[in-house]
């Protein structure tokens, strides 16, 4: 998954200077006032969508983006002020490129990231809160840092020192799955799958090439997704009106929860994931929005779309309906259900 899926995800609603103590890490109550402080809404945007590549949690070796304090180092230094790293990461989230980057060596590692749909006071929170707060780094980055770059410099903000956090390996069998809400455990699933196949995609992609990388999804993507709901103890689909793979096709209420946000996706709303409680169960439904990258397979013919490409889709997959697409469109949506 490209240096991606990731940052973007990196950024939000610079909080005046009075508001500041609304906010802390740990929602906490004042002994004296008796006040509840409310967490900051960064903290658990940043959790639900920038970890979901930059997962601290996971060992140096298994990565697929950098982790969110060495995107902090980079773009935060002693002279940086809150508002010129929010409107970088404003920038940086509505037009990822290569000039905008700075972070080069990531670049050329993970890739760039491709372009995600993520309102703009998402963005806002999650930036305020990483400037302005302790993020969680890896048990392996202060030596991976070290061993590059020597000394770590000085940043504007808090630097984001808790360490020894995160021994756990994130995706796969050896992750432990923390007890959330019902919208938090969707979020952790849905997210954490895609994390998975993404990963293997953009690895085809980048070894073999995009012809290879349609082979690998049509034998491969759905074994991986029921790994994944393995893991999670859980039934995890992707649903669409516009199939590849007939399997693929939704059901009439999948059908309108697909309407749904594409209303919310064209007008700019910011999405919210559905929710349905079915006694002891919960179905949870989230969008499947498209990128630049989805459109070497999901573009227009002659466009994104080039002809060997098309001609490879058609081999694999006779009755598609899949292709067409431009960015920031509603591709699907992940429909899983699981026991609360």
């Amino acid at each position: 998954m490209k240096f991606s899926l990731i940052f973007f995800v990196i950024i939000l609603l610079s909080a005046c200077k009075n508001n500041r103590a609304n906010y802390s890490e740990i929602a906490q109550i004042n002994p004296v006032e008796g006040i509840a402080k409310q967490e900051h809404p960064g903290k658990k945007l940043m959790e639900n969508y920038c970890n979901v590549c930059h997962n601290p949690k996971i060992a140096e070796k298994d990565i697929i983006a950098p982790p969110m304090i060495a995107v902090k180092m980079h773009y935060i230094s002693e002279e940086t002020t809150k508002e010129e790293f929010v409107g970088t990461m404003l920038d940086w989230a509505k037009e990822p490129s290569v000039a905008k980057s700075k972070m080069p060596g990531a670049v050329k590692k993970f890739g760039l990231m491709p372009y995600q749909f993520y309102p703009e006071q998402t963005i806002r929170h999650i930036a305020d809160y990483i400037f302005e707060n302790d993020i969680e780094e890896p048990v392996w980055f202060d030596n991976h840092y070290k061993k590059m770059h020597g000394d770590r410099p000085k940043m504007k903000g808090k630097k984001g020192n808790s360490r020894g956090k995160g021994k756990k390996k994130g995706i796969g069998k050896n992750n432990t799955i923390e007890q959330h809400s019902s919208k938090e455990k969707g979020m952790q699933i849905s997210q954490t799958t895609k994390a998975e196949l993404g990963k293997n995609l953009m690895g085809q992609i980048q070894k073999n090439g995009v012809i290879e990388a349609l082979n690998f999804c049509n034998v491969q993507a759905m074994p991986i997704t029921d790994s994944m709901a393995t893991v999670h103890n859980a039934t995890i689909k992707r649903v669409t009106d516009k199939p590849r793979n007939p399997k693929n096709t939704a059901n009439s209420q999948e059908l309108e929860f697909i309407n749904q946000f594409k209303t919310q996706i064209a007008t700019g709303r910011e999405v919210e994931p559905i929710l349905v409680k079915k006694g002891n169960n919960t179905e949870f439904y989230l969008p499947i929005v498209t990128n630049a990258m989805c459109l070497q397979c999901h573009g227009s013919p002659g466009k994104e779309l080039e002809t060997i490409t098309l001609a490879k889709i058609k081999q694999l997959y006779p009755l598609d309906m899949a292709t067409g697409y431009s960015e920031n469109e509603v591709r699907g949506i992940w429909s899983i259900n699981f026991n609360n």
